[in-house]
């Protein structure tokens, strides 16, 4: 199975914005405690579909050839160069199969090469012990955990917040 990561063609805005937001399974493991609407396929063409486009701050998961999820980072605080990042894979077919880590691996290498930070952060909830699992593999350390601060459907679950560090990553590597 070969992962990598790229930018969106032009041609794929149709057919990703049906692969993501017709099948929300997704959603109930990143953040569904967050307020979430369906963009129309013009909010899509203009929020992450352009960023996909660019493939600056977020690249598309591609597996043999189809797309299955998105990589991202954003600046919790620039200023002092901390960066954290998100994965989801829209397609369940592909869950619990080490696509996830795979893509994450490279997306992590890239950021530590293409960025001056010294940490990657990855914030994720008890809800996604998945998530958990993965960042535990790559070499992520718990950094803190927020307990019981994120309601969701009837129950309380802890926000995880992980982190590597540029030293780390690469004698792992």
């Amino acid at each position: 199975m070969t992962v990598t990561l790229r930018k969106a063609f032009e041609h794929e805005l149709a057919p990703l914005w049906a692969a993501i937001y017709t099948n929300l399974e997704w959603k109930k493991f990143d953040a569904p405690y967050f307020p979430f609407t369906t963009p129309t396929l013009a909010e899509f063409e203009q929020g992450l579909f352009a960023r996909l486009l660019q493939g600056v701050d977020c690249k598309l998961i591609d597996v043999a050839g189809k797309p299955c999820g998105v990589v991202s980072f954003y600046w919790e605080y620039d200023a002092t160069r901390w960066l954290e990042t998100g994965i989801f894979i829209y397609d369940p077919s592909q869950w619990n199969a080490g696509i996830g880590r795979k893509a994450l691996q490279l997306w992590i290498s890239e950021l530590f090469q293409s960025r001056k930070v010294g940490r990657i952060g990855l914030t994720t909830w008890s809800g996604n012990p998945r998530m958990v699992r993965c960042a535990e593999a790559l070499g992520f350390s718990l950094e803190g955990c927020l307990r019981r601060c994120r309601y969701y459907n009837g129950i309380y679950y802890d926000s995880i917040r992980m982190g590597v560090l540029r030293e780390e990553w690469f004698v792992q590597r």
